[in-house]
């Protein structure tokens, strides 16, 4: 790769970060809402670079090119000497020269770089929740749980769900309607199918997700809730559910299942805060 599309490739880059940063909220796809500063400043940086690649081969083609012209009109020196400075000349203008390249792989820099302008990837969603455990969330053990607020339906993160149904002794979970928010994840042993990827496949069974980032998209982690008595919608929709525990197991056990038998679903715009296990916050 020459230096003019090394110089390129840094000003996509930056202006494809600054894209997904300031214009747009596609950053949120891959990273946390945290990272958006440092994101804005590396899109700058990588825009300062290349501009300044860019300008230090403009200033190297000019002086190349005024040498030439200076070179045309000097007639001084005998014949031998002219061949001897259009040598040295020759050899500065060789030394000149980066003859290094980067390997043609470098090339393939250049897609990711485009993206991020004109094609965003696609968000983590039902494709990959499908495939990973329903209890990839580590729930952290808790001993002492709050009353439960009279709130009906009362809404409830599916973190918090889980906890209440498999670790809290007082049952107080037990009969109360809930509502929780995610996305529709086909079961995995109808996931695989084109039909029920696209078009939810009507089955009765299906799990409410959500997906946690700890830093980014490589180390997103799911939790999961199954849903019942409802057929399931289109994966990937945004829904919000209403219902009350599905008895399976001991409630307040390790043994009982994280799921709901559904009363109301609602689809819902994506939430601004889709990468967190939090209450849905509204879309500005």
């Amino acid at each position: 790769m020459k230096r003019p599309l090394q110089a390129l490739l840094l000003l996509l880059s930056g202006l494809g970060l600054l894209h997904a940063t300031l214009l747009t909220d596609h950053y949120l796809r891959y990273v946390k809402e945290g990272m958006h500063p440092l994101l804005i400043a590396s899109g700058a940086l990588l825009l300062v670079l290349g501009a300044a690649e860019a300008w230090s081969l403009w200033r190297r083609d000019g002086a190349a090119e005024r040498e030439s012209h200076d070179g045309d009109h000097d007639h001084d020196g005998d014949h031998d000497g002219d061949q001897d400075h259009d040598g040295d000349q020759d050899h500065d203008h060789d030394h000149g020269h980066d003859h290094s390249t980067l390997p043609r792989v470098a090339w393939l820099l250049l897609l990711p770089a485009l993206s991020l302008l004109f094609y965003a990837p696609p968000a983590i969603g039902a494709y990959t929740a499908s495939r990973e455990a329903p209890k990839a969330v580590t729930i952290t053990e808790q001993d002492d749980f709050d009353p439960l607020p009279k709130t009906s339906p009362l809404p409830m993160t599916l973190t918090d769900f889980t906890r209440r149904v498999q670790q809290d002794r007082d049952r107080a979970i037990d009969g109360r309607t809930v509502q929780l928010t995610g996305f529709v994840t086909p079961d995995k042993g109808t996931a695989g199918k084109e039909g029920d990827e696209a078009g939810g496949g009507g089955n009765a069974d299906w799990y409410l997700t959500r997906v946690i980032f700890s830093c980014c998209a490589a180390d997103a982690q799911f939790v999961k809730v199954r849903v019942h008595d409802t057929p399931a919608p289109p994966a990937d929709t945004w829904v919000t559910l209403t219902g009350t525990w599905h008895h399976a197991g001991t409630l307040g056990t390790s043994s009982a299942g994280a799921a709901l038998d559904a009363r109301t679903i609602k689809k819902i715009t994506r939430p601004t805060n889709g990468y967190t296990d939090g209450l849905p916050l509204t879309p500005s």
